[in-house]
């Protein structure tokens, strides 16, 4: 069950028995005799879990990050703080957009339900918005007819493994962040790994990489770690009402492959 449900409804009903203890059961109960259990912890639980769930529905809710897509922006074990409000006010539970607060942004870094399963969450970069002409080429990006300023940064070992990929600087409307591309990877998208979707043909998919058009209330998005990223290459478009928020911090990192105990707070902080 979602968590946001459930926090939903544990807010209701100790809030429901918190109301009924302090506006009826306290004036009707003889003095000295002690609350009803269930009145008692119901009603206890409503200014802890309140606070909490207004928190995290209208402005900050934790991630961690569970795959290397945003590698090296994000590694496996951060645990990330995403700003809700930034894109909007959404109602709890059916995340449908109230007040208009904030678009996406090129360059942000965003979480999303994935369009294809909702009950998974996403995270990748904002990379064209509604109505831009997206090309990824021969791992060249180009938005709207211009390629991307990318600089060379060496070489970048994947945690954890032998991996060794290429660096480099992307500039995307004067913000700057670090991508990586495998030597060894092709360019294209194989045919069987392509997920149809609404506006599949927005997208013209060749040897050489694909070309997409980006829909009305839509996004196109790509993982940093571009040759091991299911994206909007792979799966399509993200539709404005899945949207979640933008992530910005990292507030704490454990990950079982560090020594000694998986703890890296050398991670902490913001990002780009």
């Amino acid at each position: 069950m979602d968590f946001a449900l459930i926090l939903f409804v544990l807010s209701i009903v100790s809030g429901v028995l918190w109301c009924y203890d302090v506006f009826k059961a306290r004036k009707s109960r003889p003095k000295g005799t002690p609350d009803p259990w269930w009145v008692e912890y119901g009603a206890s639980f409503f200014p802890v879990i309140l606070p909490i769930f207004l928190l995290r529905s209208f402005w900050l809710e934790p991630f961690r990050i569970p795959s290397g897509s945003m590698i090296p922006t994000l590694q496996v074990g951060d645990f990330i703080l995403v700003n809700k409000y930034a894109y909007g006010v959404r109602l709890p539970v059916i995340n449908r957009k109230v007040i208009e607060v904030g678009q996406p942004q090129r360059g942000d870094v965003m979480v999303f339900r994935y369009p294809h399963d909702i009950r998974q969450d996403y995270i990748k970069r904002v990379i064209g918005l509604p109505g831009d002409r997206v090309e990824y080429i021969n791992k060249r990006l180009s938005i709207n007819g211009k390629s991307l300023e990318t600089t060379a940064a060496g070489d970048y070992l994947i945690p954890g493994s032998f991996d060794v990929f290429q660096r480099f600087e992307e500039n995307i409307d004067g913000r700057k962040h670090a991508i990586l591309n495998n030597r060894d990877a092709q360019a294209f998208i194989p045919e069987q790994l392509i997920v149809p979707h609404e506006f599949s043909g927005n997208c013209q998919h060749s040897r050489e990489g694909v070309r997409c058009t980006v829909p009305a209330g839509h996004y196109f998005v790509m993982g940093d770690n571009r040759d091991q990223s299911a994206d909007s290459r792979v799966w399509g478009f993200v539709p404005d009402e899945n949207i979640v928020g933008r992530a910005f911090f990292i507030w704490f990192h454990a990950d079982r492959i560090l020594p000694p105990s998986g703890v890296d707070f050398s991670r902490i902080g913001s990002f780009h």
